[in-house]
């Protein structure tokens, strides 16, 4: 025996969110009508879940449009960091997401720490380009300075930006040149 179901939200294999789809009578009854994922395919469901889609398609275009003047504002300046360092311009720890998200706070621009894309940890004192996946059809990029609690980078740090989705892995050295015999 089979049902016919309407998606409530998109499920593995089976569908996207109001797609009308039969499935085993037990699957439905016992598993995705209980768990909200789905209800029976009627004329009264139907209507419902077309309104739906209306008013979240709705709210998706507001969100693109919100993350697109986020990440205008977000471009248009840099943001700073104080962290403690040594003196050859390591940090005593690291600088996250979460950092760098209460950064942009303090700056009045709002970002969750999840759409922060950190991908080596930032140990050391220097500018940053800084992914931003603000939505998933907006990224940019941020500049972040981290600076010692003097206020000041130092000389090395000063004069490249380096960016966190670089190929370089951290803590691994460059290959030195043949000696000669």
């Amino acid at each position: 025996m089979s049902t016919q179901i309407i998606l409530t939200a998109p499920v593995d294999n089976l569908g996207a969110e109001g797609d009308t789809i039969t499935v085993a009578d037990g699957y439905a009854r016992n598993f995705l009508i209980p768990q909200g994922l789905a209800m029976p395919a009627s004329a009264g469901n139907l209507r419902r879940i077309e309104s739906l889609r209306k008013k979240r398609e709705a709210s998706v275009v507001a969100q693109l449009g919100d993350a697109k003047v986020a990440a205008a504002k977000l471009v248009k300046q840099s943001y700073t960091i104080t962290a403690a360092a040594g003196e050859d311009g390591k940090l005593y720890g690291s600088v996250t997401a979460a950092d760098i998200s209460e950064a942009l706070k303090k700056e009045g621009i709002e970002v969750d720490r999840r759409k922060i894309v950190v991908e080596h940890p930032i140990r050391e004192l220097g500018v940053y380009d800084v992914d931003v996946k603000l939505h998933p059809e907006v990224a940019t990029k941020v500049k972040i300075w981290i600076v010692g609690p003097d206020g000041e980078a130092p000389p090395a740090a000063k004069s490249a930006t380096k960016s966190t989705t670089s190929d370089e892995k951290p803590g691994k050295k460059a290959p030195r040149a043949d000696k000669k015999k």
